[in-house]
């Protein structure tokens, strides 16, 4: 029978203290979430597991600043430094100089064409290629813009989740996610064009 999950509140004293125990079972409760936040938003230079253990350095490391609030799970304030984290490796990587962007599979170029107006319908029996499209055309829009649309579309988050996740107000998730899609239009419409930049 499997442990029952342990008490996070119990757990972030001593974990903030530098007991082993209490750090590895807050990191064995809060792993599932970290990983999924860092798949759905790391930059893609960096590994998933180094990500994930820069989360975990930065968790460790403002545990003593954490303040437990009524009704806001320690999960929402590790949500909030994991986007944050994500982003800013978002960031450096927008920094570097940029390479350019691998070609399209042939099976994401028939999803294109149907953007194009070129095929009748896209191919809906592939998912991979769809997918393969939408991360070329998110790798050309800003990590901000990225990651909101990740976070609303992508994701399928309310925008009062996102303000939580990113601590963002949701007046500014709902102006960015406008903006970012306008940008996104921009850039379906260059890859259409047949613009690589």
């Amino acid at each position: 029978m499997p442990d029952p999950p342990p008490d996070v509140a119990a757990a972030l004293v001593p974990a903030a203290r530098r007991d082993p125990e209490a750090a590895r079972a807050l990191v064995a409760h809060c792993h599932p979430l970290v990983v999924r936040l860092v798949r759905a938003h790391r930059a893609r230079s960096l590994g998933e597991e180094d990500l994930v253990q820069e989360v975990y350095l930065k968790m460790f490391s403002k545990l003593d600043r954490y303040e437990p609030r009524a009704g806001v799970p320690f999960e929402h304030w590790l949500s909030r430094l994991t986007v944050r984290t994500c982003l800013d490796a978002l960031r450096t990587e927008a920094r570097r100089p940029h390479r350019r962007a691998a070609s399209l599979t042939s099976a994401a170029e028939a999803w294109l064409d149907s953007l194009r107006g070129a095929a009748a319908a896209p191919p809906v029996d592939d998912a991979l290629a769809a997918r393969e499209l939408v991360d070329a055309l998110l790798a050309r829009l800003q990590p901000a813009d990225r990651l909101v649309l990740t976070l609303l579309d992508v994701e399928e988050r309310t925008v009062a989740e996102v303000a939580r996740s990113t601590g963002w107000s949701a007046t500014l998730v709902r102006v960015r996610a406008f903006r970012a899609r306008r940008r996104l239009r921009a850039a379906a419409r260059e890859l259409r064009a047949g613009g690589r930049a």
